[in-house]
C-alpha cells in the first residue's frame, strides 16, 4: 500500500438510509438492560470503521452491497433484539423493546481507492466525516436505531 496522505480528498455520493428489518418475523418483547449496561455515562454512540480489501474470487458475483445488506437482514433474526429501539422505563432503567424496527443502512460510492488510505488504517482518520455519514435524527439514544451501517464501494 501507499503512504498515507493526510491531504486525502475524495467524494461520497450515499443513497438514502433505508431501514434494514429482520428477514423472518421475530418475538415482541422487552429486554431489561444489565446494571453494567445501563449506566449514564455509557448513553453514547460509537462510530467503527472497518475496511475489507475486495476479494477478486467475487468478480462479477453478487452486488457485495446487496450481500451485506440481505446478511444484515437475516442475522437481525437471531439478533432480533437490534432491530428495537432502547427504551427509558421507571427510575430511568433502559430496556430494549424489540419491535423489529430494523437498523440503519446506507449504501456509497467514494472516488477513492483502498491503498490510497496508506498502510496504517488505524484511526485517527482525517477523514471521518465522508466515511461515517451521520443521518439526522438518528443521533439519539432513545427511540432511534441501534445500528448505524453504511456500506461504501470504493
Amino acid at each position: 500500500m501507499a503512504a498515507p496522505s493526510s491531504t486525502l480528498v475524495f467524494k461520497v455520493h450515499r443513497r438514502e438510509p433505508e431501514l434494514v428489518r429482520p428477514a423472518k418475523p421475530t418475538p415482541y418483547e422487552v429486554k431489561l438492560l444489565s446494571d453494567i449496561d445501563d449506566q449514564q455515562g455509557l448513553r453514547f454512540h460509537i462510530p467503527v470503521v472497518q475496511f475489507y480489501k475486495h476479494a477478486p474470487s467475487i468478480r462479477g458475483k453478487d452486488d457485495p452491497v446487496a450481500v451485506i445488506r440481505r446478511a444484515l437482514s437475516e442475522t437481525l433474526v437471531p439478533y432480533y433484539p437490534f432491530a428495537g429501539r432502547l427504551r427509558e422505563g421507571p427510575n430511568r432503567k433502559l430496556m430494549v423493546e424489540c419491535t423489529a424496527e430494523g437498523v440503519l443502512f446506507v449504501e456509497a460510492d467514494a472516488d477513492v481507492r483502498l491503498t490510497e488510505f496508506g498502510d496504517q488504517l488505524q484511526p485517527p482518520f482525517a477523514c471521518m466525516k465522508e466515511l461515517l455519514f451521520d443521518v439526522p435524527g438518528s443521533n439519539a439514544v432513545l427511540h432511534s436505531p441501534l445500528l448505524l451501517i453504511q456500506v461504501h464501494h470504493y
